[in-house]
């Protein structure tokens, strides 16, 4: 590891005392892991970035504000240059065009890398997320077996029977397709018609 980039889970000199050492610990996992992504960028995916955060900042806009209007300027033959792109300014216009290419494609690079990043941490949340709710699962089938082993009265039972219920993403995925689509085709059904009160209501 470069030694201006150190291993932030070794020096715990300086933990705030609020928090604790899980939440430091989690803390400084997710920088070094950020830390180790920004590393592993190649030298292609550093001048991408560095192009578009620079063509992303008030400074480019100032920059293409003075180079537009000395172009305008020189080009009207007002102060003893002899205009070299006179009005439409056909080779400013090549030139802005180039480069809108060119920005595009950097920015479309850059996007695609955040993209894969953000891939892969919904991944993890998703792999996390179906987990605990394994775990919270079940815990709840333990207490359940608990609570009926002491002969404690249950005024919830149904409730719980439900959240004790595995639940598998595929059918939460269908389910949630299922109610968009009845809620997309359920304003046309109730246009048929003049009028709610009309023949054609259904």
């Amino acid at each position: 590891m470069p030694a201006n980039q150190p291993d932030l889970t070794e020096d715990r000199s300086q933990d705030n005392p609020a928090l604790s050492k899980i939440i430091e610990r989690n803390i400084r996992t997710i920088i070094n892991l950020r830390m180790k992504a920004s590393r592993a960028r190649n030298l292609q995916d550093r001048a991408a970035d560095t192009i578009t955060a620079f063509s992303g900042n008030l400074i480019f806009i100032y920059l293409h504000v003075a180079w537009f209007s000395s172009w305008v300027l020189l080009n009207t033959g007002r102060f003893g240059v002899h205009p070299f792109d006179p009005f439409p300014y056909g080779l400013l216009t090549m030139v802005v065009s180039l480069e809108a290419i060119f920005l595009s494609a950097l920015v479309l690079i850059t996007q695609n890398r955040l993209t894969d990043e953000m891939e892969r941490r919904a991944d993890l949340h998703l792999h996390i997320g179906l987990l605990t709710e394994h775990e919270l699962t079940r815990v709840l089938q333990l207490l359940d077996a608990i609570q009926e082993n002491l002969g404690i009265e249950n005024h919830a039972a149904s409730e719980l029977a439900d959240l004790e219920m595995e639940t598998r993403p595929e059918d939460v995925l269908a389910e949630i397709a299922r109610l968009q689509c009845a809620a997309l085709t359920a304003p046309r059904r109730l246009t048929i018609g003049s009028h709610p009160s009309g023949p054609g209501f259904r």
